[in-house]
């Protein structure tokens, strides 16, 4: 067929790459402006674009796609761009712009998003991290027909997968996108034949996963141990869950729940694999650490030099 794919992170750029392996005729890419990235700042091209470029395809990095908005004369060139490409599909995958009704009406066979949730459950831009941080034990990836909600638009394929005890955001997403890649390679297979039943998503049910925000990496040790453990996964790599000891912001990449009760944020004891705090229900040994510039190293390693009391409280929110 004849892809435009629109996408921005690795997420993305997996589901890229199947595409392009599969033999698809992709003439253009649509992806996020460079951004700055690094200590330097640098403008840094998205994974998606990189992989682009590498293998010669065109690639579209439109500020805006509202005809009226901000950005309208980056919208009218992508629109007339794809117009006069006529693709048959666009599969879209954590691209992070709106698609308006002028796009989504403009290829044959529609827009088809790959999104890492099993909808209607957790539709929004954080439906990796969410999953994690509520527990859910299972989750998948929802090839879904686009229409002008927020992944309301019908379903045409689904496949779940079960969330590991040791389950990261960073892990998670690397088996969605392989699996994301497979199903929608399958689904414009089935698109060609006339196979797909698209099915309309039920209400009941349905969950928004809202953007993650740095300030929600701050711990709040009045919560549940078990809570903030799986924040602790949900959060890595990004935004790091973090808290503040000896005048110094840590980031926790590792941390395991165990008995115990005291104040909130209070060191219970100073174990060889991290020091045990208290919770707001049970209490977290603090097994991974990072120092601001550092890397993650062993609890002990990563607070040499730094007093750990028993009684100490620790900073968080």
């Amino acid at each position: 067929m004849n892809i435009v794919f629109a996408g921005t992170p690795v997420f993305a750029q997996l589901a890229l790459q199947r595409l392009y392996a599969a033999g698809h005729r992709v003439p253009l890419v649509l992806t996020q402006p460079d951004r700055p990235a690094g200590r330097g700042l640098r403008l840094q091209a998205s994974p998606v674009k990189a992989f682009a470029l590498e293998h010669g395809i065109a690639v579209a990095q439109p500020r805006g796609l509202r005809l009226d908005g901000r950005y309208a004369d980056d919208a009218a060139a992508a629109r007339d761009r794809l117009a006069a490409l006529a693709p048959d599909a666009i599969v879209v995958a954590a691209y992070g712009l709106i698609l308006p009704a002028w796009l989504l009406g403009l290829p044959r066979l529609g827009c088809l998003n790959i999104h890492a949730s099993l909808l209607p459950r957790w539709r929004g831009a954080a439906p990796i991290q969410r999953a994690i941080e509520a527990g859910d034990p299972r989750t998948g990836v929802t090839i879904m027909q686009m229409d002008a909600g927020l992944d309301t638009g019908p379903m045409l394929l689904a496949e779940a997968i079960d969330i590991a005890a040791a389950e990261t955001a960073a892990s998670l997403q690397d088996r969605l996108a392989a699996l994301g890649g497979r199903l929608i390679v399958e689904a414009l297979e089935r698109a060609a034949r006339g196979d797909l039943a698209p099915q309309a998503q039920a209400e009941a049910g349905a969950s928004y996963a809202h953007k993650v925000e740095k300030a929600e990496a701050r711990i709040d040790w009045r919560a549940p141990a078990a809570l903030i453990e799986r924040r602790v996964r949900a959060f890595d790599p990004f935004p790091g869950a973090s808290f503040d000891a000896a005048a110094t912001t840590f980031k926790v990449w590792h941390a395991a729940v165990v008995p115990g009760a005291a104040r909130p944020g209070e060191v219970l004891r100073v174990e060889a694999a991290g020091p045990v705090v208290a919770c707001g229900e049970g209490a977290l040994r603090l097994e991974v650490l990072q120092r601001p510039g550092g890397r993650r190293l062993p609890a002990a390693q990563a607070l040499a030099g730094t007093a750990f009391a028993v009684g100490q409280r620790l900073g968080g929110d």
